[in-house]
């Protein structure tokens, strides 16, 4: 009796044979996680697409006409306000989609759920460009909202149970690495979106129609390249010639055991993890949103050498340091990525527990000394402490997978992620709220705009006290909460893991060796776009500095 043999998207398919090198892994996870990415940088479409039917000037609507009525409306340009809910969307159905879809993920593997994530956001974009070409706004929320946003959570924990099984000995640095190309996918994605809108526009047509088009297929090529780039490895492999370290083994903080994703709701110590990122996330993703506005607020006219304050500028004036700041926020975006491959890094050498209650500890300092260096007039220090902070909250990203792992062991790290990540939509909300409306209430009292953000900084300080607290309380597991021997074994096969990849193959001599320029070419397919798009944002940066 034969057995059928599995299919190309099956998880048994991707079990990587001996000689197999583990450095063709995060390639593949950044080709997807820099597509994605986009995301961030989906504003970009936002002042062409209200301006989409007058092309110049925007055919405004009607006060009957609100946002239901703009879903479907023909006849006039939707409102940056309404576009704005795209971008909530994104990061809501990220957290859902990542928290319902987790454990599937664990059992059918991370070759399948990446294309499919493809699928959902190329395809996203396809039918975003055909909403933009008839001027329908519920098929761009049909399309990159809720379709691209399930793909946006699919896509985002594809690689992170794969990447720990693969780096034991460097868990941080793997998450760091993968998580990094999230951060770095608007850097890519913004200029390219620029540069093709202004290709296809015309005197007639802004452009955004078949600039979504021809992205989403891009991506879609991207993203399916990388997840037939993924592998997974035999049963207990580990790196040749490694042994966990003694400091691993006997840390209480590193379990050996694993939990299965259906406990973690009942577990203390989840719920705890859960407010550390969302404390962590609600302070940086609110100063994320502001920062442009808060650099023009608090340094007025001094960004391009005049005395006058923010409400006494002219017009050419407000635009001048516009650009200023335009600067400051791509000096912010590189931090926000570089932390996050530094800061998982340096999370293998000090813990995880240690390396949030940095993220707290300074950054709760940064922040309190921000209306300080803003009253003294200091914008060195002003746009170091933002761009440490920006550091940290990328860092806090990338650091997560790992400090999941320590705690709640690497079978089904990947779905536990995805639970977690309902903490991000959360802060999403949190963040964003807490900074927008104490600025137009510091406003409404009648306070200088220069000093309307001291009083959310030390707001924002309390959310990192509170965040050191929960971080510190973080205790090793209860062995209750562990999956026994029994249970393990019945998980290993609804996971369809196999003990080698001979059994799949049906190979004694399977060996899945490569060239070393295959592994350098895997490289390159990612670090070059991410290098152009490092470029194009130093470009903006440099205005920051003339």
């Amino acid at each position: 009796m034969t057995t059928a043999s599995p299919g190309l998207l099956d998880k048994e398919r991707i079990i990587a044979g001996p000689g197999f090198n583990r450095w063709l892994v995060p390639p593949a996870a950044l080709a997807i996680h820099l597509c994605i990415g986009m995301a961030y940088g989906f504003s970009v479409f936002w002042l062409p697409l209200s301006r989409a039917l007058g092309i110049k000037e925007a055919i405004k609507c009607g006060p009957d006409v609100g946002f239901f009525g703009q879903l479907f409306t023909t006849s006039c340009d939707w409102q940056i306000s309404t576009l704005g809910w795209m971008y909530t969307l994104f990061f809501v159905l990220l957290g859902i989609s990542a928290s319902v879809w987790g454990g599937w993920l664990e059992r059918v593997g991370p070759r399948k759920v990446g294309v499919i994530a493809a699928l959902c956001w190329g395809g996203g974009m396809l039918l975003s460009a055909l909403g933009v070409y008839l001027h329908q706004f519920w098929l761009m929320v049909l399309g990159s909202g809720i379709i691209g946003g399930i793909g946006l959570g699919l896509g985002y924990i594809s690689p992170v149970s794969t990447l720990m099984k693969w780096f034991p000995d460097h868990r941080g640095m793997a998450a760091g690495m993968a998580i990094m190309g999230f951060g770095g996918g608007a850097m890519i994605g913004s200029p390219l979106a620029a540069d093709l809108m202004k290709y296809f526009a015309t005197a007639t047509n802004v452009g955004v129609a078949p600039t979504l088009a021809v992205m989403g297929v891009i991506y879609i090529v991207f993203m399916v390249s990388g997840a037939f780039g993924y592998r997974i490895p035999e049963t207990g492999w580990k790196p040749a010639g490694w042994t966990p370290k003694p400091s691993q083994v006997n840390n209480a903080m590193i379990t050996q055991n694993h939990v299965h994703v259906s406990k973690v709701w009942g577990i203390p110590q989840f719920w705890l993890l859960w407010m550390v990122l969302t404390m962590n996330v609600s302070a940086g993703i609110g100063v994320i949103g502001m920062a442009s506005p808060m650099l023009q607020e608090v340094f007025g006219g001094t960004l391009i050498g005049v005395t006058q304050k923010f409400g006494e500028l002219d017009k050419a004036q407000l635009a001048a340091i516009a650009g200023v700041a335009a600067g400051f926020t791509a000096l912010l975006s590189l931090f926000n990525i570089g932390g996050r491959f530094f800061w998982a890094t340096i999370s293998d050498k000090l813990g995880r527990k240690v390396t949030y209650s940095i993220f707290f500890l300074l950054g709760g300092v940064l922040y309190f000394s921000v209306p300080g260096s803003a009253a003294v007039g200091s914008k060195l220090l002003f746009v170091a402490a933002f761009c440490i902070i920006l550091s940290m909250y990328g860092g806090a990203f990338a650091t997560v997978p790992a400090y999941l792992a320590d705690l709640f062991g690497t079978q089904m790290v990947g779905a536990i992620h995805g639970r977690l990540l309902t903490a991000w939509a959360t802060a999403g909300i949190i963040g964003p709220v807490v900074v927008n409306y104490m600025r137009e209430y510091q406003l409404g009292l009648g306070i200088p705009r220069e000093q309307v953000y001291n009083q959310t900084m030390y707001i924002l300080v309390g959310m990192l006290v509170v965040g050191l607290i929960c971080n510190l309380l973080i205790r090793p597991l209860d062995s209750k909460w562990f999956m026994t021997d029994a249970e393990l074994a019945q998980e290993k096969r609804l996971a369809h893991e196999k003990a080698a990849a001979s059994e799949v193959h049906h190979s004694g001599g399977n060996t899945d060796a490569v060239s070393p320029i295959v592994v350098v070419l895997a490289w390159l397919a990612v670090g070059l776009p991410l290098a152009w798009g490092v470029y194009r944002t130093m470009l903006s940066v440099a205005k920051f500095f003339v």
